[in-house]
């Protein structure tokens, strides 16, 4: 019996999306280096020889990673501001507390791309450095639109690399106290300097 055309294409999507979360995740862990077409088929339970039906290049499927990555880091930071002080109207307290969070120091494969691989994406090819800068432009935007009217514009690239930069030094100082202090202060900094409340939407 023939299979249904429907069913068909929503098997191979579903097997797509594998690929990508399979991708998102190593990338965020390993960098671009330990993204290899081969290790991520075997990963997701399917065949090396499957690869070309979804994706036409590895940069393909890295940019394309780096796009799933950022959706899934973006959402995790939604649901922040969905909930506890940011329901008060304490948008970017919450922002910051949950970008700079232990939870995200010790668990880059589910974090933000942008602090996973800022040191990589500059070495990368044309097709994979458009997606890494659509990715920082979407933490900018996201932290713009937390900041109140009174700062300048260029307030929310200036705490995005701050939030980045302080995530990074953390993971290089690692898990431990050292990592968790610098955070602590970094939250404090940003907090102080930045910190004015926007009434919520």
């Amino acid at each position: 019996m023939p299979l249904d055309p429907a069913t068909s294409s929503e098997r191979k999507l579903q097997t797509h999306d594998r690929i990508l979360d399979t991708a998102a995740g190593v990338l965020r862990r390993d960098g671009f280096s330990g993204v290899g077409v081969a290790d991520i088929m075997k990963r997701a339970g399917l065949t090396h020889g499957g690869f070309y039906a979804h994706f036409a290049s590895r940069d393909a499927l890295l940019a394309a990673a780096l796009e799933r990555a950022g959706q899934d880091s973006q959402a995790r930071l939604q649901r922040s501001l969905d909930q506890g002080e940011a329901s008060a109207g304490n948008r970017f307290r919450a922002l910051v507390q949950s970008y700079l969070s232990e939870r995200h120091l010790r668990s880059p494969e589910r974090g933000c791309p942008v602090a996973a691989l800022a040191s990589e994406m500059p070495r990368q090819s044309d097709e994979v450095r458009a997606a890494a800068a659509a990715r920082v432009e979407a933490l900018t935007a996201r932290v713009a639109s937390t900041l109140g009217p009174a700062q300048p514009p260029e307030a929310a690239a200036i705490v995005a690399s701050h939030l980045v930069g302080a995530l990074q030094v953390a993971r290089a100082l690692g898990d431990n106290a050292k990592g968790r202090r610098h955070l602590e202060a970094s939250r404090r900094f940003l907090l102080a300097q930045f910190d004015h409340p926007v009434p919520a939407a």
